[in-house]
């Protein structure tokens, strides 16, 4: 279902991605762990075709982005949903207009189409009768699933997430895990989480893979990460700080 190859991407003089490769199975829910700045998100934005990398390959489906106009994008893109790190919801619209925007904007379906749609993917993510409230109006666990329903209102083949429960308490982690993993298995949905939070990674990876110096450093199942003596991979999963990194100032 994706395929990268060889991917490598600069900031300047700064080297973000230096020559990530993986392969990603349809209907396979990976998980995308690595330090802040490491080049996660910025793999996403490739992925989807929001950033044009220096060298390497993308295929989605067979078909390498890689130079495709703005256009033949657009195309790829309908193969995709996407949670962000904040949700991105509209303050000005009400829910019901936030998840139904991209099919209102496609202007091929009626209203009441619209507004069954925007139903069906509110009670996918357990969220009844708040089609007219406003984004202010809702928790950040209410904001998060909302955002997933607008990912996921016109079926996407990949739902991609990033940082899915930033921000959340516990429990409320949890209900979005537990959604993550119902979206993957009813709608039969290629899921690629890039996450910190390691009890996130455990209960929806199926695969996971690390990222660390540009490049794809570890790949395993959980079970084989979390248990991984290599010693990147062990600093990063336990959370435990390299007494080295840490400096104070007087």
């Amino acid at each position: 279902m994706i395929e990268v190859r060889h991917l490598q991407k600069s900031f300047g003089p700064h080297r973000v991605l230096d020559g990530v490769g993986l392969s990603i199975g349809q209907g396979e829910s990976v998980v995308i762990i690595g330090r802040s700045g490491c080049g996660k998100s910025v793999l996403l934005k490739h992925i989807i075709g929001l950033t044009q990398p220096d060298a390497g390959e993308i295929f989605i489906e067979g078909q390498n982005i890689v130079g495709m106009d703005e256009r033949q994008l657009l195309h790829v893109r309908q193969k995709f949903g996407m949670l962000f790190q904040s949700a991105a919801l509209f303050d000005s619209m009400t829910v019901a207009e936030n998840v139904g925007f991209a099919l209102r904007r496609e202007r091929k379906w009626t209203d009441a189409e619209i507004a069954r749609k925007v139903t069906e993917a509110l009670e996918l993510v357990e969220l009844r009768g708040i089609e007219e409230k406003k984004p202010s109006e809702l928790s950040g666990g209410m904001r998060k699933r909302v955002g997933l329903a607008r990912a996921v209102i016109y079926h996407p083949e990949i739902v991609l997430y990033d940082e899915p429960t930033t921000g959340l308490d516990p429990v409320v982690s949890d209900s979005i895990d537990q959604l993550i993993i119902r979206v993957c298995e009813r709608l039969k949905v290629t899921s690629v989480v890039v996450t910190h939070d390691m009890r996130s990674a455990r209960r929806v990876g199926r695969r996971i893979f690390m990222m660390h110096g540009g490049r794809i450093h570890a790949t395993g199942t959980p079970e084989e990460i979390f248990a991984s003596t290599d010693p990147v991979v062990k600093q990063f999963v336990e959370g435990v700080a390299d007494p080295k990194e840490i400096s104070f100032s007087t």
